[in-house]
């Protein structure tokens, strides 16, 4: 692992405590910056996720999706997570939480955003990061690989319908034209974009140059990452030092919904008899959220000072702490997973 990402969690614990200071102590920067928009598109957001993803979708070789028949029920698992549990789990976490248990303290005319905030996290899982936890947990690349590659291909055309039938069961009116740019500025586009660059690099040097490009690259994506951290919470710092508890009740369900995800992953995986090196990663996805197409999605549809889009701010500040800590588990429980998987 490189420098950064050896060190990630300590950066983007930096960057969240400057962007909020910043946010706090000058918010009329982040008001001017907020309000560069095109149709309902925050740019300098938009900008940032273009520079991060498009070099970690480039780790992504579609063509890993002719593997699948060899990890089918390590991707079984994953998918039926992904795509059949986790979005249905925060919808119900967040309607139970937000609407009921914590509802006497939040702000009520702001519910049902924050409940939009949280189906925008779930919904749409982790494509960025889930090199990063794959590699600490050891996991099988080409698991990973044809994993991601099949759920970016999955999210291209189910992302938006699954969000709209979450929302409108939630009540919440669904803005489908922002909803569909946002899918293809955030989905579509970064994927044709990184595919073709790919095939380019690799028609004009192969496996070593695309290497060499990743590793050019690697540190510019983070660097991304950790300036977006910035912007976004800057965004939300007088929301977020105003409101200390409406941060700690919003991670509460995304919280829940981690855990409760990756260890019903991880369990299934070992139930099947599916290798840890395949069940690792296959927890790690299935728990994980793309944060980035979320925050975008929610600033695009609610605004960059809306609840939707502090809820899904919030998932950035625990996601990586408590991804970790999966890992941790994951590693930990090596052994007793494989007595069962190997009997």
């Amino acid at each position: 692992m490189g420098f950064f990402e050896r060190y990630l969690t300590l950066w983007v614990a930096l960057c969240i405590v400057v962007g909020t200071l910043l946010g706090h102590q000058w918010p009329s920067v982040f008001i001017r910056l907020g309000s560069i928009e095109w149709a309902q598109v925050n740019l300098p957001v938009a900008v940032l996720i273009w520079v991060m993803i498009v070099p970690m979708l480039m780790k992504v070789d579609f063509g890993a999706l002719r593997q699948i028949g060899q990890h089918w029920r390590g991707i079984g698992v994953t998918l039926f997570i992904n795509w059949a549990v986790k979005p249905f789990s925060m919808a119900l976490l967040g309607w139970f939480f937000l609407r009921h248990v914590f509802a006497p303290w939040l702000p009520a005319e702001q519910v049902d955003s924050y409940v939009a905030g949280l189906i925008l996290l779930a919904a749409a899982p982790c494509t960025a990061m889930v090199f990063v936890w794959s590699n600490l947990c050891r996991g099988d690349a080409a698991f990973t690989l044809s994993q991601v590659a099949l759920n970016d291909a999955i999210m291209v055309v189910a992302f938006a319908p699954l969000v709209a039938l979450l929302l409108g069961i939630s009540s919440i009116i669904v803005p489908w034209a922002t909803l569909a740019i946002s899918v293809g500025l955030y989905i579509v586009v970064p994927v044709i974009i990184a595919t073709c660059l790919r095939a380019w690099v690799m028609r004009n040097g192969g496996q070593a140059r695309l290497d060499r490009w990743l590793a050019r690259l690697g540190p510019l994506s983070l660097t991304a990452l950790l300036l977006m951290l910035v912007l976004l919470f800057g965004f939300q710092g007088r929301q977020i030092m105003a409101q200390p508890l409406v941060i700690a009740m919003l991670a509460v369900p995304i919280l829940i919904q981690v855990y409760f995800n990756s260890g019903l992953a991880y369990l299934l995986n070992r139930r099947l008899g599916v290798a840890h090196c395949v069940a690792g990663p296959s927890a790690l996805i299935g728990a994980s959220n793309f944060f980035e197409l979320a925050v975008a999605t929610a600033v695009s549809v609610f605004g960059v000072h809306s609840g939707a889009a502090l809820a899904t701010v919030v998932g950035v500040l625990v996601e990586v702490p408590v991804m970790l800590s999966v890992v941790h588990m994951v590693n930990r429980s090596r052994g007793w997973y494989d007595r069962r998987s190997l009997g």
